[in-house]
């Protein structure tokens, strides 16, 4: 299994499902699915427990993102920066097995360089960062 590559496509679909209301976490994630064939079956029930738990847990997940970030309102935060940073909340705090924050914040910084802006690296590890400074975790 390849977390890493979960990682990227589950960060595709809460994208997509951010901007499309309507569809589901399983349409959301066939849709991406559906663009790569290297995927393994543990590699895909990865990613979909990174979608279903991000969104089980969005309401408290934005919460804490909008505490973190002060001078960001979320709904104005880049989407695949805001997904992103979603989901490398939930892998420490709310996952069953929370991961440790800073590889949880270095694997998000690193999706952020692939699909994100040329900013995005540096604000998700400034408001990830932020958790660990603040001792939050």
């Amino acid at each position: 299994m390849s977390r890493r590559k979960a990682r990227e496509m589950a960060v595709q679909a809460l994208f997509q499902l951010d901007f499309n209301s309507g569809a589901t976490s399983d349409e959301a994630l066939n849709s991406v699915l559906s663009e790569r064939e290297d995927t393994n079956e543990s590699t895909r029930l990865y990613a979909q427990s990174l979608v279903e738990g991000t969104k089980q847990n969005l309401v408290a997940i934005d919460e804490y993102i909008s505490d973190l970030s002060r001078e960001w309102k979320i709904d104005r935060m880049a989407g695949v920066d805001r997904n992103i940073a979603r989901m490398a909340i939930y892998e420490m705090k709310y996952s069953p097995e929370p991961m440790q924050p800073g590889v949880a914040i270095n694997e998000a910084v690193e999706l952020a360089k692939t699909f994100g802006t040329e900013d995005s690296s540096r604000f998700i590890n400034g408001i990830l960062g932020s958790i660990v400074k603040n001792k939050e975790l």
